[in-house]
């Protein structure tokens, strides 16, 4: 389970076994008991099991700021080639 960031406590990951083709790229956020998934590209909330809507926000928004390099990590994983 490749740790991509922490912020402010939050531990944002993804699996190893969740690459292409099984799902679009997307993290995993975990802090004190609460979890949620979230897709990149664009950045929108799949499951949540306990954050707040604003703790929801904040994390959607520093999602936003590293969303590129958050791909770019997912696509080396994965060995993605990037189309773009």
């Amino acid at each position: 389970m490749p740790i991509v960031l922490t912020y402010k406590g939050y531990r944002i990951y993804f699996y190893s076994n969740e690459g292409i083709p099984l799902e679009p790229a997307h993290v995993h956020i975990d802090k004190a008991g609460k979890t949620a998934k979230i897709w990149l590209n664009p950045i929108s909330i799949a499951q949540n099991f306990g954050f707040s809507s604003k703790e929801l926000k904040e994390i959607c928004d520093y999602l936003q700021k590293y969303e590129r390099f958050i791909v770019e990590v997912w696509n080396d994983f994965f060995n993605i080639s990037d189309s773009h």
